[in-house]
């Protein structure tokens, strides 16, 4: 609901609406500490992307997944920053305002341009991270359920994709993302309960089975697996606004740093424990390789019940942008239950999750996590810069768009043969 204002001077003006930039933990008014931000940012990072880790490391080796990882944890955590120092910068020279997101700065690096290619890189990102959601929740409980031969003709994860449509299109009519914050805390939980509980049966699994391990993988796969890497690793666009959050601002790259070390760990540690339990038999979704039996059951079912709270707060950003740049920054009940009903049309066509978070990780997150840092950064202290620091900054801009195209051809191979 968008508030009027009259020409009366004393009339009440409602606070900006939340954006896709605001932070779920702690208001405006409150600037945060180093352990809410540490909270904050573990919770723009975390989500569904893990689940294909496993999987990951079966394609790419153990060993190469994991140097994949923490490589691609260090340059996020560099390129974050890079950020960070370029807005700092902008809003130290006189006649800049306040920039307060990703989008806010692409204006003032690049105008208008700027902000369309940020626009449209998160717009795919949001969308493509909620497709997997519902990719992940149509085949586990398909997986739990198996309806055969169908019901209406449809198969199993058709009919339960479909048959969560009614109810994300009633989620996704919240207007702000205020009231959808305590089901994102709630996911997380979730979520960190039930990867507990998948590790611990993978220790008991390795023990008992000992499956034969490959440490390397070729070089196609190599792109495979920093595309799933670089998806579980997305939350670039929260930055900006987190730092601006923080009470201490200078600490804010130690406070990021200790994070991203931490989720790097639990990550590897997920995605190694879930190989080295299944070897060769790891599912595209870890999941499926758990046995049948009551605890299996409840944390699949907590899984689905995380995602399926936590696709409408990933959509939130796409409201946003589309309600802003078509409908006057105004809530448009329709538009939103047209871009649900396509999310959910993209899942139906997609097979394989661990398959898609690569397509997205390499064609949209490549972009958004390493060459448009690396570029607004560039352009802005291009004049100060001495070689080394040109070099980094073009190689990291070289490096994000070479990982892109081709981790992009190699998911698009992968999904197509799986198709055929």
């Amino acid at each position: 609901m968008v508030l009027e204002t009259g020409s009366s001077s004393n009339a009440l003006i409602a606070p900006p609406p939340p954006r896709e930039d605001t932070p779920l933990l702690g208001g405006p008014q409150a600037l945060s500490s180093q352990s809410k931000t540490f909270a904050n940012v573990f919770i723009a990072i975390v989500g569904a992307g893990v689940l294909g880790l496993p999987y990951a490391f079966k394609r790419t080796g153990w060993v190469m997944s994991l140097l994949t990882l923490f490589a691609v944890a260090v340059l996020t955590h560099h390129c974050m920053m890079l950020l960070v120092y370029t807005r700092r910068k902008l809003e130290s020279l006189q006649g800049f305002s306040k920039i307060a997101s990703f989008g806010d700065l692409g204006f003032t690096v690049c105008g208008a341009i700027g902000r369309f290619f940020v626009d449209i890189l998160i717009i795919l990102s949001q969308t493509g991270f909620c497709v997997g959601y519902l990719i992940f929740i149509g085949n586990t409980l398909a997986d739990l359920i198996n309806l055969s031969p169908g019901i209406l003709g449809l198969a199993p994860k058709s009919f339960y994709i479909w048959g969560c449509l009614p109810f994300q299109l009633g989620l996704n009519s919240i207007a702000t993302l205020t009231h959808l914050a305590p089901l994102s805390i709630f996911a997380d939980v979730v979520d960190l309960g039930a990867m507990g509980v998948v590790m611990v049966e993978d220790v008991f699994v390795f023990l008992k089975q000992r499956p034969a391990l490959k440490a390397f993988g070729g070089l196609s796969v190599f792109f495979y697996g920093m595309g799933v890497a670089v998806y579980s690793f997305e939350g670039i666009g929260m930055v900006l606004p987190l730092e601006s959050e923080m009470k201490d601002k200078d600490k804010f790259g130690r406070v990021l740093a200790w994070t991203m070390a931490f989720i790097s760990l639990m990550y590897g540690a997920f995605g190694a424990l879930g190989y080295f339990a299944f070897g060769e038999e790891t599912k595209d979704m870890i999941t499926a390789n758990l046995g049948a039996g009551l605890v299996s059951t409840l944390v699949k079912l907590g899984l689905c019940v995380n995602l399926f709270f936590t696709l409408p707060i990933m959509m939130n950003p796409v409201y946003e942008i589309v309600e802003r740049r078509f409908w006057g920054g105004s809530y448009c009940l329709w538009m939103r239950w047209l871009l649900v009903f396509l999310v959910s049309l993209v899942a139906l066509l997609v097979p394989n999750f661990a398959d898609f978070l690569s397509l997205v990780g390499s064609g949209v997150c490549c972009a958004l996590a390493f060459v448009l840092p690396a570029l607004f950064h560039l352009l802005v202290f291009k004049e100060e810069m001495g070689w080394k620091e040109w070099s980094f900054d073009v190689g990291i801009l070289v490096l994000g768009i070479v990982l892109g195209v081709s981790g992009t051809w190699y998911a698009l191979e992968a999904i197509l043969s799986t198709k055929m």
